[in-house]
């Protein structure tokens, strides 16, 4: 078999074949035989009928184009297998001759997988930047664990103020007449929350407990029932309760309530620590995310519109998936933000772009560092997806496919490799602060993360670990 292969733009590849004679005859016995089993002739057992027989019955092309599909099928894999080519899509075939004691000669144009030429992406000339932690931190974290742990006091010798919390009922009405929706007997707000119609919760600053206040809102312009937008409305509104936040105060008493501490000092102490080394995480997170951006920045690729397409459908499912987790329905969402699907594909497709060339960058270092992901850590992996997706038969096949096990080892390949890139710089600069390396959890897992769930639902093939479709039938015969 010869071949020769002329790139095209956007990682196109166009490959013309020859194939010697003998190939297509033995081809067309095997499709012979194929077709015979597969085909009902009187007076042949299955598989035992002559081409005659079989061309007389399916019609005098139906085993040529049988053995020429066939042989075109083959000879693109081999080729694929051969050159290490690891196609996108499937291939757009043109026969230019297909006819018996002949060569066969044929043309396949197909998306590869785009090729990374890496720049410099450890030489870079900033560090990682480490947050000091000061005591107006250490007591930010202290308020949060006494509002935690704050109750309700009723009000008394003031009127409201924001921050209180409030139960009342109301009645609004347009034109003297009540509307739907404008109206509860009994609802719980937080003043200064804005729950409610804008400026609605200002008019009860200063209301006691029992108070009446009447006041007139316009709805705003962009408000969710359209037939009020823009439109004056009043309210009457009783205050039926009223309470504030009562916070423990801050002794040794309250930091035994929150753990094991004997005193405010020890809790201080250990809520110091926690802030240093969440610091820590948080700079080798920012340092490695630095580095990624230089490592991308300095690399050229001709990226593929199907690659950043397909990269756009799993953030649009991330999307769905976000959107579910709060309750909401994708087409209320876009109706409430006035937006389209392909919009929304528009807005997505250069934070896409970025995330493809991300993600085959890294996959290039990791081949020149030889990073390499034991198989140990993928079955682990499928292992967590069948507990985790034991109601979805269909994330699991696509987690246990050839497919969904290249997924979860390119994508440890590229999360380990970011980080002995980390830890060599870590290395070969001593005087640096030391970061502690970023242990992997359920988080950073390939097979839990959002993208992971959204690519296994969408059965998306990863870019940095493509598996070859299969070929397409030949065009032209």
């Amino acid at each position: 078999m010869q071949t020769t292969n002329t790139p095209l733009p956007k990682s196109r590849l166009q490959l013309e074949f020859e194939l010697p004679p003998e190939r297509l005859t033995r081809a067309i016995d095997q499709a012979v035989r194929r077709l015979s089993s597969q085909t009902r002739i009187s007076g042949f057992r299955p598989g035992k009928a002559p081409r005659s027989m079989v061309e007389r019955v399916l019609g005098p092309s139906a085993i040529l184009d049988e053995a020429l599909e066939q042989l075109v099928d083959d000879a693109f894999r081999e080729a694929m297998r051969e050159q290490d080519l690891a196609p996108l899509s499937q291939p757009e075939v043109e026969m230019v001759q297909g006819e018996e004691g002949k060569p066969v000669l044929f043309k396949a144009v197909v998306q590869v997988r785009p090729a990374v030429k890496l720049g410099d992406f450890e030489h870079f000339g900033f560090s990682p930047k480490i947050e000091a932690v000061d005591e107006t931190m250490v007591e930010k974290v202290v308020d949060e664990l006494r509002d935690d742990q704050a109750g309700l006091e009723p009000v008394e010798g003031r009127g409201a103020e924001k921050g209180d919390y409030a139960v009342i009922s109301f009645v609004g009405t347009r034109d003297g007449v009540a509307f739907d929706g404008g109206s509860s007997e009994r609802m719980s707000v937080i003043l200064g929350d804005d729950r409610l119609i804008p400026g609605f919760e200002d008019h009860l600053v200063g209301a006691a407990k029992g108070d009446e206040r009447e006041f007139d809102i316009v709805f705003p312009d962009d408000y969710q029932e359209e037939s009020l937008r823009g439109r004056t409305a009043h309210f009457a509104v009783t205050v039926k309760e009223l309470r504030h936040k009562a916070l423990p105060e801050a002794n040794d008493e309250f930091a035994k309530s929150v753990g094991k501490f004997a005193d405010m000092t020890e809790l201080n102490s250990e809520l110091r620590k926690r802030l240093e080394a969440n610091a820590l995480d948080r700079a080798r997170h920012a340092f490695a995310d630095q580095i990624i951006t230089y490592a991308t920045d300095n690399a050229t690729i001709d990226l593929p519109d199907v690659l950043i397409e397909q990269e756009v459908e799993v953030m649009h499912d991330e999307l769905r998936s976000a959107l579910l987790r709060q309750g909401i329905d994708e087409k209320t969402y876009l109706k409430v933000t006035d937006k389209t699907e392909e919009g929304i594909h528009a807005e997505f497709r250069p934070q896409a772009e970025k995330r493809v060339k991300t993600l085959l960058v890294l996959s290039e270092i990791a081949k020149e560092k030889g990073v390499e992901v034991p198989d140990k850590d993928v079955l682990g992996e499928i292992e967590r997806a069948r507990s985790r997706y034991a109601s979805n038969p269909d994330l699991i096949r696509y987690f246990e496919s050839e497919r969904g096990r290249n997924y979860i080892r390119s994508t440890f390949r590229r999360s380990r490799t970011v980080e002995l890139l980390v830890d060599e710089w870590l290395a070969a600069h001593p005087e640096s602060p030391r970061l502690p390396h970023i242990e992997e959890t359920d988080e950073s897992s390939p097979v839990s993360s959002p993208a992971g769930e959204s690519a296994a639902s969408l059965g998306v093939t990863d870019p940095g670990s493509l598996t070859p479709p299969a070929a397409a039938a030949p065009t032209g015969v």
